[in-house]
């Protein structure tokens, strides 16, 4: 397999997929520029090396063209960090693009107009009526499919490699984040730098696990983290079930979690889980205790009690100081650590120092020689807003295509460029 470390670009135009699909504000102002910093390492080498990227991204969830999910809005910044004067196409397959990368001189950078303007990037029909019949429904999906062919060929005409750097759309097969690399042959297509630290970070903590493993499954919903769950559950030796879904398995249990979130109609499944966890000699670990809140406020009363014992009227916002010290003793003990999922409602200051717990035992076990991948939204805005992403192995970009690997399944954007 080709390696960008290896790939030299001199004269040659690369199409780079990039995930720049960052928060703007109402003025349309960057407000986290992480995922553009990300992907300079790849952008700076295509651009060392005498070559000219051709940046392609998608922003937001348009259907059709929105002047609010321009990528003009982030140029500027694009071409202050990269430190060229980034062109700009106000499309990506049209006359305007194609003249713009046929014009492009090495050292030169071009910047393509979303993605996802067109609905043949993601394969899916757009402006179907709500009561559209299934013929109709099978006939416009048809349609997408095969003009998504056009489209990608499109896309790969512009270049004469291809590097895919946006590991956080590596789960979707989308026109420019899988389909395209059909199109280049085994040396000329690759994975940006930012992409082999993904793949590579997820292989060992999945594959090349040293013991003992431990798993901290936090969110809401244990429906949302099913199959994560039932596949770590052959892998780990410990999996610290936090967050909003700990009181599901509380409740399933026979315990009391007065108005705290749960699903009732998954008290089943989490006694299949609790059981299958003792089945694979996996310690499965919940919480002991509970900082309770009497509203779902930052400035709500609160009391710590056991987590098998909140009154009515009160919900559960965060661990206690017993769980945060029982999750600590498993954490620093171990050699391969995930993270996925804070302890509570971190975005209120008040319940926020479980979270933080969790955080400082992984960074206090990541100096001791652990590997420790965290991933997922909340938990990288958790280490993040802690200031504690430098002390863990690898804090992932990748939200939903992390938790798909995670699950075990074979990613789109990995296996176009590898196979398997």
């Amino acid at each position: 397999m080709q390696t960008i470390e290896k790939f030299n670009f001199a004269g040659k135009k690369a199409f780079v997929r990039v995930d720049f699909n960052v928060p703007l504000d109402e003025n349309f102002n960057i407000t986290d520029d992480n995922r553009i910093r990300a992907a300079l390492p790849t952008l700076k080498k295509i651009l060392a090396d005498g070559g000219s990227p051709i940046i392609g991204s998608h922003l937001g969830r348009p259907k059709g063209v929105t002047e609010k999910y321009s990528l003009k809005h982030i140029l500027s910044h694009v071409s202050e960090l990269l430190g060229v004067n980034v062109q700009f196409a106000n499309d990506c397959v049209g006359e305007e693009a194609i003249a713009k990368a046929a014009a492009l001189k090495p050292g030169e950078a071009l910047l393509l107009e979303n993605l996802r303007f067109y609905a043949e990037e993601e394969g899916k029909p757009r402006g179907l009526a709500e009561d559209a019949s299934e013929e109709e429904k099978k006939a416009a999906k048809k349609a997408v499919k095969e003009s998504q062919k056009e489209f990608t060929k499109k896309l790969a005409s512009l270049a004469d490699c291809y590097v895919n750097d946006a590991f956080g759309t590596a789960h979707r097969a989308h026109a420019s984040t899988a389909l395209i690399a059909a199109y280049f042959d085994i040396n000329n297509k690759m994975f940006g730098y930012l992409m082999e630290k993904e793949v590579l970070a997820v292989e060992k903590v999945m594959s090349e696990i040293n013991r003992p493993f431990t798993a901290i499954m936090g969110g809401s919903k244990v429906s949302s983290k099913i199959e994560i769950i039932e596949n770590l559950l052959g892998k780990v030796d410990n999996l610290i079930i936090t967050g909003g879904m700990t009181f599901t398995f509380t409740k399933a249990l026979g315990g009391h979690i007065g108005s705290s979130i749960c699903e009732d109609d998954k008290l089943d499944l989490a006694l299949e889980l609790l059981a299958k966890a003792k089945a694979n000699n996996v310690n499965m670990i919940l919480a002991c205790d509970a900082k309770i809140a009497d509203k779902f406020s930052n400035d709500a009363n609160t009391q710590l009690v056991d987590a098998d014992q909140i009154p009515d009227g009160w919900q559960g916002l965060d661990i206690g100081p017993k769980t945060e010290a029982e999750y600590a003793e498993v954490i620093k003990k171990s050699k391969t650590i995930l993270w996925n999922g804070p302890t509570g409602v971190f975005e209120f200051e008040n319940f926020t120092h479980g979270s933080l717990a969790v955080g400082e035992a992984i960074v206090e076990a990541t100096k001791n020689g652990a590997f420790s991948l965290v991933g997922g939204g909340d938990s990288v805005a958790c280490v993040n807003k802690f200031g504690l992403a430098n002390g863990v192995s690898y804090v992932s970009t990748g939200g939903g295509a992390l938790l798909e690997a995670i699950e075990g399944k074979i990613l789109p954007g990995i296996e176009a460029i590898r196979g398997y």
